[in-house]
């Protein structure tokens, strides 16, 4: 699982809304926030300096809170980020997509959680184009499998999609993808079945087509 923090950057403030200190300061000044899940938050402050954030405890491991009891200005940037969409809510994780490495939402105890991640313009359904990333070729996707690549077995190579030689640089912890290229060869009587082959590959293997 390799979890994302938000980009290391300060923050604007509202238009004609008053603030307190502290308020003004989790904005301006610069951190970035790494989701760790199950509520907890690391936030690296402008010095330089870490701190562990429990969000729904309230608590933060600066001396501000420690030393003052004070909602002090790292769990009020979580709050802000979260609000903001910069940094995901307790119970989501930030994961780079796959395809285009933009930060995506995963629930941390979902399917997802420890990859492929894809963002909502890079994830897959039944009817959508893609691309094999081996021979650049285009093909259709006819469905969507949860089953992982290292447990569907092709039949004809006796061989699970895994361990298929084309497929050896790509995990075997991924769902499978069934496809067909789109030129089917037209007989007489219509399509010929072969040339409608569904064929199986690693989720990782096929980037859509946006």
């Amino acid at each position: 699982m390799n979890t994302l923090a938000s980009p290391k950057a300060s923050l604007p403030l509202p238009a004609h809304q008053p603030l307190d200190d502290r308020a003004v300061r989790a904005r301006t000044e610069t951190m970035s926030v790494l989701a760790l899940g199950r509520g907890l938050y690391e936030i690296e402050a402008e010095s330089g300096a870490t701190y562990l954030i429990d969000l729904e405890a309230g608590r933060c491991t600066c001396p501000d809170h420690i030393f003052r009891d004070a909602r002090c200005k790292h769990i009020r940037r979580v709050a802000i980020e979260i609000t903001e969409g910069r940094t995901p809510p307790p119970g989501k994780l930030a994961l780079p997509c796959v395809d285009c490495g933009e930060p995506t939402f995963v629930d941390e105890d979902g399917p997802d959680a420890d990859g492929p991640a894809y963002c909502r313009n890079h994830r897959i359904f039944s009817g959508d184009r893609v691309r094999d990333r081996e021979t650049d070729d285009l093909l259709t996707v006819v469905a969507v499998s949860d089953r992982r690549a290292d447990d569907v077995r092709v039949t004809a190579a006796e061989t699970t999609v895994a361990e298929y030689g084309t497929n050896a640089r790509y995990d075997g912890d991924v769902p499978v993808v069934g496809a067909v290229y789109p030129h089917a060869t037209i007989g007489r009587n219509g399509p010929i079945p072969e040339s409608l082959r569904v064929y199986v590959f690693p989720r990782t293997r096929l980037e859509k087509v946006v």
